[in-house]
């Protein structure tokens, strides 16, 4: 009996130091205004993401006025936008695509690849689902073929391998791919490649030409 006293008489104690410290904790948190701090920077944090989609949201429109208007002050604007939203948070992916795109429609091949580059770096590519950052790596691959500099059709591959296997049904990366196996002289590769867009998207001449093409080479004869 005296023994299950003392046993309870312990864990009572045990409780009560417990729940001392708790509330020592909690009186420094609050002393020190730690919730009211936590609080503020979520709230900042929310209302910079609500800015940041804010700003990408008027670029891509301002974008697509661009395209449709051939508007390069448009484009420069949407730009502009991008670089606000990039600002705010530089690791969401989307902003930095937009201002790819922007970029490339002004014609800065080098600087829309640099921001291809930013939004395909670990950090910000984590917010693009699959077929997103297949369709990405496409884009970049597209630019990189449009440039002269060496080298530029192995990194193009290695971009279009990784973006059909992202993204199976997108008939322009797989006509993409054969254009690049086309280049390197890798014809059977590049057949199968133009094969697979044309099956994908039936009504798409320009592979169909390429495969005409490449039945016609000496080479395949």
């Amino acid at each position: 009996m005296d023994k299950t006293v003392k046993d309870n008489s312990a864990w009572n104690d045990i409780v009560l130091q417990g729940v001392m410290v708790l509330v020592m904790v909690l009186s420094y948190f609050f002393m020190h205004d730690v919730p009211k701090k936590l609080w503020a920077k979520l709230r900042l944090s929310n209302r910079a993401d609500i800015q940041a989609k804010r700003h990408f949201v008027q670029g891509a429109q301002l974008l697509a006025r661009a395209r449709a208007s051939k508007s390069k002050a448009l484009a420069k604007e949407a730009q502009a936008q991008a670089q606000r939203a990039i600002a705010l948070d530089p690791s969401d992916a989307a902003p930095h695509l937009l201002k790819a795109l922007a970029l490339d429609f002004l014609g800065l091949r080098s600087a829309a690849l640099d921001s291809l580059d930013e939004a395909l770096s670990p950090a910000a590519a984590k917010s693009l689902s699959d077929s997103e950052r297949g369709d990405a790596l496409l884009k970049r691959a597209e630019l990189r073929l449009g440039t002269s500099q060496r080298g530029r059709v192995d990194s193009a591959l290695a971009d279009l391998t990784e973006s059909v296997r992202l993204s199976p049904n997108n008939a322009k990366a797989f006509f993409a791919l054969g254009d690049c196996y086309e280049r390197k002289k890798m014809n059977d590769d590049a057949i199968r490649a133009y094969g697979t867009a044309l099956e994908l998207e039936p009504q798409f001449h320009a592979a169909e030409q390429a495969l005409n093409r490449l039945d016609s080479s000496p080479m395949n004869n």
